[in-house]
């Protein structure tokens, strides 16, 4: 089990260099890019899916703090595996309930899940875009309340958040 647990961690965090290496081409124009980013995020979802069947959430205690990231963002990513998306976030959420997984991620992940379910938002986590070089949210549950869920979590006011995404 000791091997397989260290094959398993490095392979995740293999995944995970894989997916910031592509994602520059997630928005790209050029088509070509566009489809080598979708099969990746669809290659590592359906991996993700079969750990998932194997070890459940791949938490930090069984994998390591990197490896457990590394799940994280691949299911994050799985943007066209809304089923994969799901799965992870409620094993996700028994994980958090646990002590042994990230609010702050299952924040950002519940955020994601959302808006490809075509819902709002919880967090503000997800920008749609950036039009005259201030990044527009996606809409938000309960906009006057953004802030004070996000502390919750450990995630900084939303103001701070969405001054990265600025190109102004």
């Amino acid at each position: 089990m000791t091997h397989t647990v260290a094959a398993l961690r490095e392979e995740l965090t293999a995944m995970a260099v894989a997916d910031h290496q592509s994602s520059v081409h997630a928005n790209s124009d050029d088509p070509v890019e566009q489809l080598a980013w979708r099969r990746l995020t669809a290659r590592h979802g359906d991996r993700l899916n079969e750990i998932m069947d194997e070890y459940g959430w791949p938490t930090a205690e069984l994998v390591g703090e990197e490896a457990a990231r590394a799940a994280w963002l691949i299911a994050q990513h799985a943007d066209r595996q809304l089923d994969v998306q799901r799965r992870a976030l409620h094993l996700m959420q028994q994980a958090v309930s646990a002590g042994s997984a990230s609010p702050r991620e299952l924040a950002f992940l519940r955020d994601r899940t959302l808006v490809n379910e075509g819902r709002k938002q919880l967090y503000g986590t997800q920008i749609a875009g950036v039009k005259d070089g201030a990044p527009i949210p996606w809409p938000c549950e309960e906009p006057l309340r953004v802030d004070e869920l996000r502390a919750e979590v450990g995630i900084e006011p939303f103001d701070e958040y969405v001054a990265k995404f600025s190109t102004t």
